[in-house]
């Protein structure tokens, strides 16, 4: 069985992880839905979807190993790590789930996701900018189709409004994680590399807030739940789906197609 590598934590390589991270899990969940999804046309759109974020965490990943100075590439960093260096938010971890929560999870990561992509492209980092100048075309996609499936079921029948509803609830309860700042984030912010997770969240909420206006659902209330994923403190969901990930790596290690 190989071996977990181990990471380097400096500041820079953290916060780009968070990141590919975030983009790596939620890729994996919603590759889920390949062969389940409620009609053919989401069945494509979503895995289209995980394809695109896929390549996200691939680049992400590849200058996070730069960056650390350890050689690491895509690989080592997507499938031999320790579950304590993973650094997505908790929200891309949460089981599956229906329809409905797959898409009110795609509309509140997609909007925090191109929102970073739309400032990371003045980032200093010139790799990372380039990055976020593609990513955040999908991003944009990515955020509209959730929007339009929010809209479809909240203002639809009687289920998929209750559904609807019932995800947002459960889903916003994670929502904070998003924002809330740390050391990484103040070295982020001091040299330039990426903005301060704070300074997304007015439009972020104002964003999100338009698509649940037209929906008809109301905001949910915060409440004092904190999640930690992005400081390595995951979920029991998140083992699960690692093992799912690694178990090929870990029993053939450098395999390749």
């Amino acid at each position: 069985m190989q071996a977990s590598i181990q990471l380097e934590r400096s500041p820079a390589v953290q916060y780009v992880l968070r990141l590919g991270d975030t983009c790596l899990i939620l890729g994996q969940r919603l590759g889920e839905w390949c062969g389940h999804a409620p009609v053919l046309e989401e069945d494509i759109a979503l895995a289209n979807m995980a394809l695109d974020l896929i390549g996200q965490s691939r680049a992400l990943l590849t200058h996070a190993g730069q960056l650390g100075g350890q050689g690491f590439d895509e690989d080592k960093l997507a499938f031999l790590r320790d579950e304590r260096d993973y650094f997505n938010l908790t929200l891309a971890e949460l089981p599956r789930g229906d329809f409905a929560f797959t898409v009110v999870r795609n509309l509140m990561l997609s909007t925090w996701l191109k929102l970073h992509w739309e400032r990371l492209a003045e980032s200093s980092d010139a790799e990372l900018a380039a990055i976020a100048g593609k990513a955040v075309k999908e991003a944009r996609y990515h955020q509209q189709h959730a929007a339009d499936w929010v809209v479809r079921l909240g203002d639809g029948t009687d289920e998929s409004r209750r559904r609807t509803e019932t995800a947002l609830a459960e889903a916003w309860r994670f929502m904070p994680e998003m924002f809330e700042a740390d050391a990484v984030d103040e070295a982020a912010s001091a040299s330039g590399l990426g903005p301060q997770p704070g300074g997304l969240q007015a439009p972020w909420l104002a964003e999100v807030k338009s698509v649940l206006d037209e929906a008809g659902l109301a905001v949910p209330r915060d409440s004092a739940f904190r999640s930690t994923g992005k400081r390595g403190v995951h979920t029991e969901h998140m083992g699960y789906i690692l093992a799912e990930m690694q178990h090929l790596q870990r029993s053939f290690p450098g395999g390749v197609w």
